[in-house]
């Protein structure tokens, strides 16, 4: 099944260079189902594709999705047009007596702040705790994955020496868990952050269970209240250029990057990377949608998540070939 959004949203037509099914609102309006309503948090500065990228995700699934794009009321965003944003974005206050299936909250440029400091942070804190009551589950993507862990949590990110930046080599723990079926026992996925939470801190909150993690880049992916938040450090999103033009785009400012690493073909720059990591990708949305979103969540959004299927999922219920 498809997913719906506007005609006119930029992502529309990429997508359906790419065959991605999507539908149109007056198609979607005759058709007697309830899709999957999921909000997207987009922090970004490139909106635009970001919307693109987590849409290509989202529309991996037999499942009809309606997607709600959410801005920060408090934050001007510098680098999309304004028109874009009055056009496909809402603010919390519109939608927080609504309630969604799922919520995606992206990564965003400002990990060297603290949390208490950057301007929309009161903003973002009350978008989360409105998740608890008014969401089935919610997915942190990169900094919103550490800003997660901070808020909920109490568990506080450190500052790098040296950025994490390239495809890194993962490996998986608790092959019984939904969110990770079909996973090889080692994947890859791209990362880019300056700080990160040490997987030593995680393994000693017996609230948090990590699922997959990386020697070089710490842990990638994580849950808690079996399933209703889940944490991922990584951009698993990312299209195959994406790292290259964040590379090329801090040498462009003089700024300190290395080449991001095992992406280049000979650590060459002019080399065209590989996409190693899509496949993936398209697993661990699929997952999330159908386990974690579909399968609990009421018909009707008044009502009350299955909780005891995050629960029957998170210990092993469900048979998971190994």
């Amino acid at each position: 099944m498809p997913i719906k959004i506007p005609d006119k949203l930029p992502a529309t037509a990429q997508l359906r260079k790419e065959n991605i099914f999507v539908m149109s609102e007056k198609k979607a309006m005759h058709q007697d189902i309830r899709p999957l309503k999921i909000v997207i948090v987009n922090l970004m500065p490139t909106k635009i594709a970001t919307e693109t990228q987590l849409l290509r995700l989202l529309s991996n699934s037999p499942l009809q999705i309606e997607i709600d794009f959410l801005q920060m009321d408090t934050h001007e965003s510098k680098n999309t047009p304004s028109e874009h944003l009055a056009t496909f974005y809402t603010t919390f206050d519109e939608i927080k007596d609504s309630k969604y299936d799922g919520m995606i909250i992206t990564g965003a440029p400002v990990e060297n702040l603290e949390y208490e400091d950057v301007d929309y942070w009161g903003e973002l804190t009350r978008i989360m705790d409105w998740s608890k009551t008014h969401v089935t589950s919610t997915l942190h993507i990169c900094w919103a994955a550490l800003a997660g862990l901070y808020y909920h949590y109490g568990v506080r990110k450190e500052l790098l020496d040296e950025k994490i930046f390239g495809i890194f080599q993962h490996h998986t723990i608790h092959r019984k868990t939904p969110l990770i079926r079909g996973f090889d026992d080692v994947f890859y996925a791209p990362h880019s952050r300056h700080t990160d939470v040490p997987v030593e801190k995680l393994r000693a909150d017996d609230r948090i269970t990590i699922l997959a993690e990386s020697d070089e880049a710490g842990a990638f992916l994580s849950m808690a209240k079996d399933g209703r938040q889940i944490f991922v450090m990584g951009h698993p999103e990312y299209d195959r250029m994406t790292l290259d033009q964040e590379y090329k785009r801090d040498l462009s400012k003089g700024l300190p990057i290395d080449i991001p690493k095992n992406y280049y073909p000979d650590d060459n720059p002019d080399n065209r990377p590989l996409l190693t990591w899509r496949a993936q990708a398209n697993n661990l949305y699929t997952n999330w949608l159908n386990y974690y979103v579909y399968q609990v969540t009421p018909y009707d959004l008044d009502g009350t998540p299955d909780l005891a299927e995050f629960t029957r999922f998170q210990k092993g219920g469900a048979d998971i070939a190994k």
